[in-house]
Formats: structure tokens, C-alpha cells, sequence
């Protein structure tokens, strides 16, 4: 029943929540996301239940950004855990170091190109270079890919021009900012439903409100998942 291209942020306070939700969505989800705003919570006991005791896919969604030495060290740790996917930003330097880390491991690093959350008012008021955002985030996913990232966290609004890139051969897609056509889009600018996020050549779609916020989280998966298999 599940989807592994489905991947639902456990975006909720703490622990008890997350196996909660866990439990409530069952077998119709297989890759759950665990990002900074749970690291608090238990956040890492948490992804270790659900990868080793209850046979799940995890996505541990940190966004490192450090020194080389500091991001290499950080990534060997936490490869030592097993966990599927981790991200970094997609500086290349950031992203080389990372690669060095996660050796030998079967640990994926994605790398962050331009969060779902900005614009390019946002890009202008952190003082990023001038330009189309799109072209931004396609240039910045080449250059994470050529430093040896695994795949890109992108919008779905970039993925089909991502995947074209020579670079992005057998590389993964990851893109948040997916929402069902009738869902608010909260702090997202930059989305798409999860079909179109997959016709665009996303490898898996990160959903989180939508469905841990529905009054009904596992009818709210199936709707998602419906609408990626449609």
C-alpha cells in the first residue's frame, strides 16, 4: 500500500507525537522525514525506532553548513546511524566535505539549492546574486552534483529543468513545497501538487502539514498518495 516516493515530515513537537502519527499512518507510509525543529524532541531516537525497529525509510533533514573538518565529522557520525538521506547545504565545499563523511556508507547527502520558503525578494534582502531564481537553483544544483552530492532538495518547480542537466544522470530529486491542489500553502512559495511534483522528475515528494495537521493524517496520505500514482 505504501509509496517510498512519499516522504512525510514528522514536523511535530517531540517524540511521543512522532510514533503517534507513526502509528496512526501505519503501512500507508514507508519514509518519513525528521528535521532540526525535532532534534529537541528526541529527534535522533526517534529516526534510530523508526529505521531499526520498525523497518521504515528515514530522511534526516539537517541542513549542515560549517567548515569542511565540521561538516565532515558531523556527516561520519551520522552515517554511522544508517539513516537513508541527509541533507547539507549545496555549497560545494560544503558538499565535498560531506561526500568525505558519508564514505563507505549507504547514506545519500542532498543538497539544499534555494528553500521552497523564498522568493526572490528573499534571495535580494540576503544579498544573493541577481538573477532569475530558477536559473539560480538549477546552477547551484549542477555545481552540488559536480562536488559529489548523491541528489538536490529542490521546488518542484525546478525539478524538470534539474533533471535535464547532464550532471543530474542517476542523481535524486527530493522536492518539499508539494501540496494537494486544495491545501493552504502556509510559508511555501514555490509549489506543486504531488503528480506534477513527479512528472517533473522528483524521485519523492516531502509532504508535511497536509497531512499531520488533517483531522484524518492516514485518509490524508492516501488523497496525497492517490494524486502521485494519478
Amino acid at each position: 500500500m505504501s509509496d517510498d516516493r512519499l516522504i512525510v515530515a514528522l514536523d511535530v513537537p517531540n517524540v511521543v507525537q512522532g510514533l503517534a502519527l507513526a502509528d496512526q499512518l501505519g503501512d500507508t507510509v514507508s519514509f518519513y522525514k525528521i528535521g532540526l525543529g525535532m532534534l529537541t524532541g528526541g529527534g535522533f531516537a526517534l529516526a534510530n525506532e523508526l529505521k531499526h525497529d520498525r523497518g521504515k525509510r528515514v530522511f534526516l533533514d539537517m541542513k549542515l553548513f560549517d567548515i569542511g573538518a565540521t561538516v565532515e565529522a558531523a556527516v561520519r557520525g551520522i552515517a554511522q546511524h544508517g539513516l537513508d538521506f541527509l541533507t547539507v547545504h549545496g555549497d560545494p565545499q560544503v558538499v565535498c566535505a560531506a561526500a568525505e563523511g558519508k564514505a563507505g556508507t549507504d547514506t545519500k547527502i542532498l543538497a539544499v539549492t534555494i528553500l521552497t520558503s523564498l522568493d526572490r525578494a528573499d534571495l535580494d534582502a540576503n544579498m544573493i546574486q541577481a538573477g532569475d531564481l530558477a536559473k539560480i537553483t538549477v546552477e547551484r544544483a549542477a555545481r552540488a552534483l559536480s562536488a559529489g552530492a548523491d541528489g538536490v532538495i529542490a521546488s518542484p518547480q525546478e525539478a524538470a529543468a534539474i533533471r535535464a542537466l547532464p550532471e543530474a544522470a542517476g542523481k535524486l530529486i527530493v522536492t518539499p513545497g508539494v501540496r494537494p491542489a486544495d491545501a493552504a500553502l502556509g510559508d511555501q512559495k514555490r509549489v506543486a501538487t504531488p503528480g506534477d511534483a513527479i512528472r517533473n522528475g522528483a524521485n519523492h515528494i516531502v509532504v508535511g502539514r497536509p497531512i499531520w495537521q488533517a483531522p484524518d493524517p492516514r485518509a490524508a496520505a492516501l488523497a496525497v498518495l492517490a494524486n502521485l500514482r494519478a
